[in-house]
């Protein structure tokens, strides 16, 4: 272990640090995420999370950076603008595509969302595109016309208001249906702490993602939804690092299904599997902050 970083973590935690509740500015975001790429917990941060409005000012701050060196995973906000947005971002030299995460908004049927995603994605099938799952009675529906297309999913698990978080067990038949229907997905706000907690700021009951990944695989070997319930619900830190780390060869497994989540800090996930035992302490930098947004 000592000085890597185990596959159920690599590429774990994307850099959402410009968004909710974090909003930190772009053009500090920018530089920490630079920081954390040549730090020592590099595999375990994902792309820079990005929002297609802000590409004009992102081009700004990545002029004269290397060619396609700077990854992000591009939120749009309805499937139509899509390929606009990648094409915005396909002219700033420094940018790599290598996500792109689609809304659906109300009024928009599941019938509706892959034949324009399909025309969106034609010529760049490489890059993975993840709808956001609605909240509401379109999801199941979406969730069948999306199995098998190579479109992936998106969960929300939480944000600035509590009703914005969803129970155990909804989260936990979200888990259980994409796992069935072979669909893959990536979690989005929420997820700011390892295990199952409430905010002692907010009092908002928040989602662990230890909890997220050791439910995934239960998911994955044919747990029914009380079950992957329990899991979310787990708070027992002992618990779910030693279900963690009793993962092994499934690892690989479980991280196809749940590709990662975003996170406005990534010093945070960082520090806390170091302090469960499942990162070595020499991933964690010496410097006492690298730009990182609490």
């Amino acid at each position: 272990m000592t000085g890597t970083v185990p596959r159920l973590f690599e590429r774990l935690c994307d850099d959402a640090a410009v968004f909710p509740p974090g909003n930190l500015p772009l053009a500090q975001a920018v530089p920490a995420h630079l920081a954390h790429h040549a730090g020592p917990h590099r595999r375990l941060v994902g792309p820079f999370v990005v929002a297609a409005a802000a590409l004009p000012e992102l081009a700004g701050l990545l002029s004269g950076r290397p060619a396609r060196s700077f990854d992000v995973a591009l939120t749009v906000p309805e499937p139509a603008a899509v390929a606009g947005a990648q094409a915005a971002a396909g002219g700033i030299a420094a940018v790599r595509v290598v996500a792109v995460e689609v809304a659906v908004p109300a009024g928009i049927g599941a019938a509706a969302v892959v034949p324009v995603l399909d025309a969106a994605r034609a010529g760049r099938p490489d890059v993975p595109v993840f709808v956001e799952l609605p909240r509401d009675e379109r999801r199941p529906d979406l969730v069948r016309a999306l199995a098998g297309t190579g479109l992936l999913a998106k969960l929300r698990t939480g944000g600035v208001r509590a009703e914005l978080y969803p129970g155990e067990e909804e989260l936990a038949r979200a888990l259980v249906d994409t796992a069935r229907a072979g669909l893959p997905v990536k979690a989005t706000a929420g997820l700011h702490h390892a295990i199952r907690n409430t905010d002692p700021a907010t009092g908002f009951e928040q989602h662990g993602f230890l909890n997220v990944l050791t439910a995934v695989d239960a998911a994955l070997a044919g747990a029914d939804t009380a079950e992957v319930e329990r899991l979310l619900a787990e708070r027992d830190p002992a618990v779910l690092a030693d279900r963690s780390s009793a993962l092994g060869d499934r690892s690989d497994r479980v991280r196809e299904q749940f590709r990662s989540f975003g996170t406005c800090s990534i010093a945070e996930p960082l520090e806390e599997l170091v302090a469960l035992g499942l990162l070595d302490p020499t991933l964690v930098p010496t410097t006492a902050s690298i730009g990182d947004h609490r």
